[in-house]
């Protein structure tokens, strides 16, 4: 008996022309892409909604345009890695505002402590992304000084697809030992800052860990690239190797890093 078999290929899902466009004007981050980055965007984002389950909690509704935006969000530092950076988790999590978890860490002398931290955003490495909603819009607002929660948790689940988050996502090997030389030397770099008391150039939250710093600079990247090449060329170049050229960097005039 022969069993005929036959595996249609799903087709890809796309996005209301009018809508995405909608959604898109509302982030000033997309102003400086070009015409094929958006439509390379639309694709990923669709894909992000039919793949992936938005939940708002603690009572937080979203109406569509909303989700959309969140997609966007979500799927603009994958313009150049591609829909390979969706693996790996099925759920963004959206809480009203910043949420409080419960930690636990064991001191060099065997004690247990536990803390409560509020946070606006937390990306597990098998798990859900978690944003808070109230510090999407807070960053909407204000495009253009260095932050994007969003951002800065699709940067971590990237970092961590191969396995490890350390502050490198996946690389070819020779970008990867010039990357993680240039961000290691930028990284102690801001880290002497912090603890000589110093100003610091970016946000010194990224000092609290080699993948805190990728996660922050990739804000920067987005958000201030200009705040990023002047405080870390090497780091800069880098990642608009790695994300492509910055839309704030175009929208504000800017020539590409080696420009």
């Amino acid at each position: 008996m022969v069993w005929p078999f036959s595996r249609g290929r799903r087709p890809a899902p796309t996005l209301d022309p009018l809508q995405f466009r909608h959604a898109a004007a509302g982030l000033p981050w997309l102003r400086g892409l070009d015409g094929a980055r958006l439509e390379r965007l639309s694709r990923l984002t669709a894909r992000f909604l039919a793949d992936k389950t938005i939940t708002p909690v603690q009572g937080l509704r979203l109406n569509d345009d909303h989700r959309l935006q969140l997609a966007l969000l979500c799927c603009l530092p994958l313009l150049e890695f591609g829909p390979e950076g969706l693996h790996g988790w099925k759920e963004l999590i959206v809480y009203p505002d910043a949420f409080r978890v419960r930690r636990s860490h064991l001191d060099a002398h065997g004690v247990l402590h536990e803390e409560d931290d509020a946070l606006i955003g937390e990306a597990w490495s098998h798990g859900p992304v978690i944003l808070s909603w109230a510090d999407v819009r807070a960053d909407i607002a204000n495009p253009f000084e260095g932050y994007c929660v969003a951002v800065h948790e699709i940067a971590h689940k990237l970092d961590a697809l191969d396995g490890a988050m350390d502050g490198t996502p996946p690389l070819p090997r020779h970008w990867q030992r010039h990357w993680a030389g240039d961000f290691q030397q930028a990284y102690d770099d801001l880290c002497a800052a912090v603890d000589a008391g110093r100003d610091t150039a970016i946000d010194d939250y990224a000092s609290e860990s080699p993948e805190e710093f990728f996660a922050v600079c990739s804000e920067y990247h987005f958000s201030a690239p200009w705040l990023l090449r002047a405080a870390y060329p090497q780091v800069a170049g880098h990642l608009e190797r790695f994300y492509g050229a910055s839309p704030a960097a175009s929208a504000h005039g800017l020539p590409p890093t080696g420009g």
